[in-house]
């Protein structure tokens, strides 16, 4: 449980620390193959693992788990409306300097999308026996969030430089989306537990997560081809995440 959340927090800070010295466009280079490992893997990851999981928990009533699928999966579509796909490592110009948000102010509701999103993938590792097979796939899964995090915390460090000009500034708020997944361990570990394996309640969970997943990783996948024309280091990539997350199993 210790490891899994020094590896979340480092995973953050490291990428965010990245973009102080990265150029945006070369960082733009690396995370293009990376954000197709890191789709190749949570879709699959999601398919093989959490949707499975999810089943199980709930063998008289599948179609409940359904619902919570496409719950997350267009809960997702509305997260994005508000964080302009950060989560895909994404840095767009009207979000840098939108009207609403002007330069040298924190785009408090995109930081809040983001945060809301991260909580809610770090609530679904719960590492415990009595939730089937989740304490087996417990870290297949951090390694999976991670892989999600790093393009998402380079371009939210991108765009908070962007906003607030010092780097400096930038720290405080990257920090805060650092520690949302971690917050979400703990919550889900030692606070709501017991209510977690009661009712179905950690079968729903794991469905709205898996919609969540499901939006971001096909998102990703599509993005890093959109003219749909043959890239090598994409393919490699794409294929990588797809074994690595096959041979968890």
């Amino acid at each position: 449980m210790g490891f899994a959340i020094f590896l979340l927090l480092l995973t953050v800070l490291g990428a965010g620390a990245a973009a102080a010295w990265v150029p945006v466009a070369r960082g733009s280079q690396w995370l293009k193959p990376l954000l197709a490992f890191s789709g190749a893997y949570l879709f699959t990851l999601t398919v093989t693992h959490i949707l499975p999981e999810a089943l199980q928990l709930l063998p008289a009533h599948p179609e409940r788990v359904g619902y919570w699928v496409l719950a997350g999966f267009f809960g997702q579509l509305l997260l994005e409306v508000l964080s302009q796909g950060v989560e895909h490592g994404h840095v767009h110009h009207e979000a840098a300097h939108g009207p609403h948000d002007p330069a040298g102010r924190v785009p408090f509701l995109l930081l809040a999308a983001l945060v809301v999103h991260s909580f809610l993938e770090g609530s679904i590792l719960v590492r415990t026996p009595e939730v089937g097979q989740m304490s087996q796939n417990f870290y297949a899964i951090v390694v999976g969030v991670a892989l999600h995090h790093m393009p998402a915390a380079f371009a939210l460090a991108t765009l908070l430089r962007l906003r607030l000009g010092a780097f400096r500034r930038v720290w405080p708020w990257l920090l805060v989306f650092a520690l949302a997944s971690p917050v979400g361990i703990v919550f889900s570990n030692y606070v709501v537990l017991s209510e977690l394996l009661r009712g179905g309640l950690y079968a729903a969970l794991l469905g709205l997560v898996a919609g969540n997943f499901l939006h971001v990783s096909t998102t990703i996948l599509f993005e890093t081809s959109p003219e749909h024309r043959l890239n090598w280091p994409k393919l490699s990539a794409t294929m990588g995440g797809l074994l690595l997350a096959l041979a968890v199993a």
